[in-house]
């Protein structure tokens, strides 16, 4: 047996990050050349054929030179371009970093004209920018993962981004996604001066402000996603919302809040029409077809998911359709009626006619408002009070699964918005969201920010076994003679239960296992040299208390499992998924295919393609249901159809291997892992040893909001092959399995024994 690392971090997290974060962040890319300012970004300088100067392409498989060839302007451009026949890494990069200490805490802002020549369907082009800070933390960030560049005409591009107070170096550049050429030129970066942060202070509600705000979310929602008016369209909904947080909390009255109501939103949605609940709004005149309509468009929301600005292959993506006015066509005057709580109720088109101009009726006034030098934080109340509102709309129309997990999601905003006005800093804010997106119930839903998760570690690893919370592994100092085995009793003077208990209430899983991993996983991080004291019993029945300090990185302990790929008895494999890649399955199928016996450890995440699954099979097999909802109405109402492309088709594959098979899984084992594992269960393929899965599969949508924080759901339902529910079930094990506190003080691996005995049968 070997110890391998085993990074609780990644396993947590690694299905669960934003597109964002997929590359040039985590990647660490870093010019070994900072500059002390950005230069050349016209690209006028250096030689045809050669790298523009200032610039560099650390990228393997990747080239970049200036070209005299169809340039934006001036006489140069330059080319980032992927090599023929090259093992071409994940992307190709054209970077220059420079010094950032004179431009802290200012906005800043890179562009650039791109355009792209691609070789394959999937390429695409993106700039970057990225703020490097002291100790090696990442500052603000961008890669515009969520809006790739793939026209092949030169248009202008752009990222603003706040430099970090600690800043060191800022890296800016354009990015290659697979086979092509990628053109920029006309570069420029901007220093937009310093922000003025908002900060006003924390304050509960009073009288009716609670309920004012509410109906100002309600409505909120109705509008930005589903009212198609050219002017909400354009709307910067991230000011809008602070704005009208400001705006509304003060009405007096029903009549007062509607009135206030009418003014924010009416700049924006003419056609929409708020009054008290005693007074039936009435339709306006402009839901009427005109005379001349047969020459008219109707314009109305179709969302695939939630996915504002996305392309047109992206899995979730927001459009406004434009069609020709038939019999068939939705009636504007066919209106969604809402009652918007504190009294008043709202009547909102979905659907409105529109000319060449735009849709009707055409705005006098279509500018709307700007964040111009305004930041904001999660230290100002009336930010966090708009953060819980888009976030909580987005969730509420588009979260797949409140048929299975009935949540009282209205109940949360309000409970939501509550603590969101007294939260006394941007951290216990965080803490607030993590809150609300936990009663999702949703494994990969998450809120990201500073401070919200840490990597350094106590010297030792946690499970919970047979109702204990237990010492699993230990680092091989500062441990401080602490044994597998030994169990906790308290930590920092809490009963330990309590404390897993309170974890667990910050985090959001379809399921409890999964829930009690993340909890227990991350229980031993924290700041940095921070110290933790436990109370341990130990095997021998000896109470004793040992201070530990976070020390370590969490990714260097290590669990104890067998090397990647190792023949443990003779014709009996073991094959670790969550560490090997497809090279090194390719690599053993020679004596794969002489075994008579394999293991598949799937007690994480895959890191490899489910090409396996091809050598396991006689005839072709497809994954899960999965399923996008097509949503036109709020609320889930009329969900009829949806986008149920991009499963997985997979084909027999020589050769084939006919060992009698075992698969082992757990608790930790989300998304990616269980659609492998669902083939694993609908087919029979192989025993599957262990304990059940996290219940959680789709592909994660997220989205940012004011001050910073990154939030992820789940924004695709994901069906059993026969149509049975998925989420907060997973794939139960045919033989289970579960540690024992014998077990671990022994150092075994019972899991990985019963599957040996299956397989050797």
């Amino acid at each position: 047996m070997k110890r391998i690392a085993h990074s609780l971090i990644a396993v947590a997290l690694i299905c669960s990050l934003p597109a964002q974060t997929g590359f040039a962040q985590e990647s660490a890319i870093h010019s070994q050349n900072v500059q002390a300012h950005p230069i050349n970004l016209d690209f006028e300088s250096g030689s045809i054929g050669a790298l523009p100067e200032g610039w560099v392409c650390p990228t393997k498989g990747y080239v970049a030179q200036l070209s005299d060839q169809q340039t934006q302007s001036g006489k140069r451009a330059a080319v980032l371009e992927s090599q023929s026949g090259a093992a071409n890494p994940p992307f190709g990069n054209l970077m220059q970093a420079f010094d950032a200490t004179t431009l802290r805490g200012h906005r800043v802002r890179f562009k650039a004209f791109v355009r792209l020549e691609p070789r394959t369907e999937r390429a695409a082009a993106y700039l970057w920018m990225r703020v490097d800070r002291t100790a090696s933390k990442i500052g603000f960030f961008d890669n515009m993962a969520n809006r790739p560049i793939r026209s092949s005409e030169w248009k202008a591009y752009e990222i603003t981004g706040d430099v970090d107070d600690d800043a060191q170096v800022i890296n800016v550049g354009m990015l290659l996604i697979g086979q092509g050429s990628a053109w920029i030129d006309t570069g420029s970066f901007e220093d937009l001066g310093k922000p003025v942060v908002r900060a006003e202070p924390p304050r509960p509600f009073t009288g009716r402000g609670l309920d004012n705000v509410i109906a100002f979310t309600r409505l909120l929602g109705y509008v930005r996603h589903f009212q198609p008016s050219d002017e909400a369209a354009a709307t910067d909904w991230n000011v809008f919302t602070v704005q009208g947080m400001i705006e509304v909390e003060s009405a007096k009255n029903v009549n007062d809040l509607a009135t206030k109501l009418a003014a924010i939103f009416q700049p924006i949605a003419p056609t929409v029409r708020i009054s008290s609940n005693e007074k039936a709004p009435s339709l306006p005149g402009e839901l009427s077809p005109p005379a001349n309509h047969s020459t008219l468009q109707v314009v109305s929301w179709r969302n695939q998911g939630f996915g504002p600005n996305a392309t047109e292959d992206a899995t979730y993506r927001s459009e406004r359709v434009r069609v020709p006015v038939t019999a068939n066509t939705p009636d504007p005057q066919k209106v969604f009626r809402a009652n918007l709580g504190g009294g008043v109720s709202a009547l909102v088109p979905l659907t409105l006619f529109a000319d060449a101009q735009g849709t009707l009726p055409h705005s006098t006034a279509r500018t709307t408002a700007t964040d111009s030098l305004v930041k904001y934080s999660g230290n100002d109340r009336a930010t966090r009070l708009a953060d819980v509102a888009l976030a909580w709309n987005i969730i509420e129309h588009f979260y797949p699964y409140f048929d299975v997990v009935k949540t009282d999601w209205p109940q949360v905003l309000k409970t939501t918005l509550t603590e969101a006005a007294t939260d006394t800093s941007a951290e216990d804010f965080g803490v607030t969201l993590r809150r609300m997106m936990a009663q999702l119930q949703d494994g990969h839903a998450q809120v990201q920010y500073p401070g919200a998760w840490f990597d350094d570690s106590i010297p030792v690893m946690f499970g919970w076994i047979e109702g204990h919370l237990v010492i699993t592994e230990t680092a091989l100092e500062g441990a401080e003679g602490l044994q597998p085995g030994d169990i906790v009793l308290k930590i920092d003077g809490r009963n330990a239960p309590d404390v897993v208990s309170e974890r667990e209430s910050l985090i959001s899983g379809a399921t409890p296992q999964w829930r009690r991993f993340i909890a227990v996983a991350f229980l031993p991080t924290g700041p940095k040299d921070s110290e933790m004291t436990l109370e341990v019993e130990e095997g021998s029945g000896r109470r004793r208390l040992v201070t530990l300090r976070r020390s370590v990185k969490a990714d260097s302990l290590n669990e104890t499992r067998p090397a990647k790929i190792a023949e443990l008895r003779p014709g009996i494999y073991y094959v670790a998924l969550d560490r090997i890649k497809d090279e090194d399955f390719k690599n053993a199928l020679p004596q794969l295919e002489k075994a008579i016996g394999i293991v598949f450890d799937l007690r994480g995440y895959p890191s490899v393609s489910p090409m396996i699954i091809s050598h396991l099979i006689d005839q072709p097999v497809t994954s899960a249901r999965w399923m996008v909802p097509i949503i036109t109405t709020p609320d889930h109402l009329n969900i009829v159809d949806y986008e149920t492309g991009g499963r997985w088709n997979l084909k027999p594959i020589a050769p084939r291997l006919k060992a009698k098979l075992a698969f082992l899984t757990d608790g930790r084992a989300i998304s990616y892992a269980e659609s492998y594992m669902g083939i694993i269960e609908a087919y029979k393929l192989a025993e599957i040893v262990g304990e059940p899965t996290a219940g959680t599969n789709g592909n994660i949508n997220s989205f940012t909001v004011p001050g910073g924080y990154s939030i992820i759901f789940t924004g695709m339902k994901v069906l059993k092959h026969d149509g049975s529910q998925h989420h907060g079930i997973g794939i139960n094990p045919t033989v289970p399995v579960s540690r024992t506190l014998r077990g671990v003080r022994e150092r075994r691996d019972e899991q990985l024994e019963r599957a040996l005995a299956v397989v050797s049968q």
